[in-house]
């Protein structure tokens, strides 16, 4: 489609004129509209009525990333039911692991036909696609609508597990294992999909360990699917929610990710709380640790 078009509350308008002015739009204001906003690659509409309409060659990321998840609160433009698997399933995702902060989470999901419906009408995607707010409330409204399970590997546990596996796919491999098989125990579905990360035998084989026999399913970006967005949603919640429990116990803020500034923050963590409370917030195979205790 070459335009979008939805209709929204008005109550919506500061906010949406508030955020499309942080993201670099222009605004103006012509004739039956509340604003117009512009900037390259998309332009966004907002009508007296309430229409809104969206154009230009990046209106896709636009209403993915964007307008959907804070402002529709739907996914019925990126997820379109029709071409949707209402197959139940158990879907199977994991956050923290590029961090090197903080906890290694992996959060799984089951959703039947009518689950499946609920999610996409609480408006779930890949979790890469929202802003830790929403992830943060989104995660609270599917634990009251869907069974789930989560694996929360603090930093301590983390880098125990870590001296035992000796690589992070086979410590990923028996985290997805136990997240699913607590699911089977929980809802007898069998029928599995995980974003893969690695050779599909490792993941197979942590199942076998445990004696768990499963559909299995592996492909890249299969948060795209929605029941696997909903994993990733929990998943990403309980790394931030763990993130700020160590900000909070060793009085530092712990960024995200793993860049400059999170070495500067490992060497004022050691300053004020020594090397070996590093193994309590951090995940010490990370090349950081070298360059934080150089």
């Amino acid at each position: 489609m070459n335009t979008f078009v939805a209709t929204i509350e008005l109550k919506l308008a500061d906010k949406l004129r508030t955020d499309l002015v942080e993201q670099g739009f222009e605004l103006s204001h012509p004739p039956y509209t509340l604003f117009s906003a512009l900037k390259k690659g998309v332009s966004c509409t907002l009508y007296t009525s309430g229409k809104l309409t969206v154009q230009g060659k990046d209106k896709d990321d636009f209403i993915a990333y964007y307008l959907e998840p804070e402002i529709l609160k739907t996914v019925a433009y990126t997820y379109p039911e029709v071409g949707i698997d209402m197959t139940a399933r158990i879907g199977v995702d994991e956050a923290g692991k590029g961090d090197y902060f903080g906890p290694l989470c992996i959060s799984g999901v089951f959703a039947d036909e009518a689950g499946i419906h609920q999610l996409l009408k609480l408006g779930v995607r890949d979790s890469k696609r929202m802003s830790d707010k929403t992830v943060l409330d989104m995660a609270k409204k599917i634990k009251t609508h869907a069974p789930h399970a989560i694996v929360r590997l603090p930093p301590k546990k983390y880098n125990e597990l870590y001296t035992s596996f000796h690589n992070l796919n086979h410590l990923l491999a028996w985290g997805h294992a136990t997240a699913i098989s607590e699911l089977i125990e929980k809802t007898a579905c069998k029928t599995v999909l995980i974003d893969q990360f690695a050779s599909e035998s490792l993941v197979e084989n942590a199942l076998k360990k445990k004696n768990i026999t499963a559909q299995l399913t592996q492909r890249p970006r299969a948060e795209e699917d929605p029941v696997v967005a909903a994993a990733s949603i929990l998943a990403r919640a309980a790394f931030l929610e763990g993130l700020e429990r160590l900000s909070e116990q060793f009085g530092i803020p712990l960024p995200k990710g793993a860049n400059h500034q999170i070495t500067e923050t490992g060497k004022k963590f050691i300053a004020q709380h020594g090397r070996d409370a590093l193994s309590e917030v951090a995940k010490l195979h990370f090349k950081t640790t070298q360059e934080i205790l150089s």
